[in-house]
């Protein structure tokens, strides 16, 4: 117990919790400081926490990663992770949807709504402008009725062409280059119609429109909108493109992802992702499966070329550093939105993990050695201790060897596929299929991506 001795009065200032070195204290009677208290409080209103967000996720799952989407909107790194939480929950994360998406995340049909305020380009105006309009009307039907009930001084060509590009429109028209050259079109027109409009000269099915509901009241409507000008057809962008423009606009994939399509092999290939590399140990070897964010090109001191890269997989984002021995022989692969296979090991200097890359490879050429095994087989010592063998005897360089090798444990209604582990990757993948053909064993090649 520490005794306070003199307290002084010194006007209105901050206040702050008594403490001394290494503890946290609060004054209890006569003048005496207890020690603890402050963890003993704090563990009860963090344990009641605690249980309050376990429920919520537990019983209101939607609206629980809705919230805690919304509420660390601005950390990227956090987002991401939570978006691949949802995926693992079986929650699909939409697209915003002009009919459909709010100001935040929103619940909505067991999925989860991209808000309005998280695509890049698209201010507090034009948003309020956007559910102004759908709340006082129906649901918009096209992007000329979008553009005719909008203030287009809140929402302009800008907006417009970002929130085409990240898929809001999508409902409406799936074509999205197609909305983007007839907006060229579509986006004047408006404008020119609301011109007429603030000077009292509407046309004539805009004054037929105001009129009651009747029979004629759709038709009218629908009539008015004949004028609007269309562009030529035209194919809309290649997937990836679309999902280039996304990253861009919303900082995530969101309809698709480029490393999806990998999500049950790449688990084979590293037994950890990017979003583990803190925990890992200094000088850990390992390989991850990612995209190229951004590359970086610099100098050293001596001037010799290398590279910092901005890579990302499902689970989060980092950073890992190309040095020029590695980059004179990778440099030509690294390109943004380049899938890839990087090998290296974990570095922490000034507090920060970093991934030291020492080879790199396109997935569309990773091949992988693929030993299948029968239920004898991989209970068989003697079988085992020949197929340990072989494998290190391809290892070679331990260096050298990436490869990794797989092994297929096969019965009768079961395939269990197995990563034998870092010490059993090859240097020369087709070299040790036929090693072990020639010992007997049922093994051959499988790329990583099957075309």
């Amino acid at each position: 117990m520490v005794k306070i001795i003199t307290r002084k009065y010194v006007g209105q200032e901050n206040v702050y919790d008594i403490g001394v070195q290494h503890d946290h204290n609060f004054a209890i009677k006569n003048n005496f400081v207890a020690a603890n208290c402050f963890n003993k409080s704090h563990s009860t209103a963090y344990g009641y926490v605690t249980y309050q967000t376990a429920y919520l996720k537990a019983n209101y799952p939607l609206e629980y990663m809705a919230a805690l989407l919304t509420a660390n909107s601005g950390d990227t790194d956090k987002v991401q992770r939570y978006i691949n939480n949802c995926t693992n929950m079986g929650i699909q994360i939409d697209p915003p949807d002009i009919n459909r998406s709010g100001l935040d995340f929103t619940p909505a049909a067991g999925k989860i709504l991209f808000g309005f305020s998280a695509v890049r380009n698209v201010g507090q105006n034009a948003i309020a402008s956007i559910l102004e309009a759908r709340n006082e009307g129906a649901e918009f039907k096209s992007l000329a009725d979008f553009c005719d009930r909008l203030d287009l001084r809140a929402v302009n060509r800008r907006t417009l062409e970002s929130l085409i590009y990240c898929g809001a429109f999508d409902k409406i028209e799936p074509n999205r280059q197609q909305l983007i050259k007839d907006l060229e079109l579509v986006y004047d027109w408006a404008q020119s119609r609301a011109k007429d409009r603030a000077s009292g000269q509407g046309n004539l099915f805009d004054l037929l429109g105001e009129f009651p509901n009747t029979s004629t009241n759709n038709k009218t409507k629908s009539k008015a909108f004949e004028s609007v000008p269309k562009a030529n057809p035209v194919l809309d962008f290649p997937p990836q493109e679309k999902l280039r423009m996304e990253k861009e606009l919303l900082g995530f994939y969101v309809s698709d992802h480029p490393l999806k399509s990998l999500r049950q092999i790449t688990p084979l290939l590293t037994p950890i992702n990017l979003s583990q590399l803190g925990e890992q140990r200094e000088d850990t070897k390992l390989c991850a499966v990612v995209m190229l964010n951004n590359v970086k090109k610099v100098m050293t001191k001596k001037g010799d070329p290398m590279a910092i890269l901005q890579i990302e997989d499902l689970t989060s984002q980092s950073e890992a550093v190309v040095f020029p021995k590695t980059y004179e022989r990778i440099d030509f692969l690294l390109q943004v939105d380049t899938r890839l296979i990087i090998w290296g090991k974990i570095d922490r200097r000034d507090d920060q993990t970093q991934l030291i890359v020492e080879d790199a490879e396109p997935v569309e050429t990773v091949q992988m050695v693929m030993v299948e095994l029968n239920p004898q087989q991989a209970g068989d010592i003697e079988e085992l201790h020949r197929l340990k063998t072989i494998l290190q005897e391809q290892s070679g360089d331990k260096e050298k060897a990436k490869m990794p090798v797989i092994g297929i444990v096969q019965a009768e209604n079961s395939r269990k596929l197995v990563r034998l582990g870092w010490q059993f990757c090859v240097q020369d993948s087709r070299i040790t299929v036929q090693a072990l053909q020639n010992a007997r064993f049922t093994a051959h090649l499988k790329p990583l991506i099957s075309t």
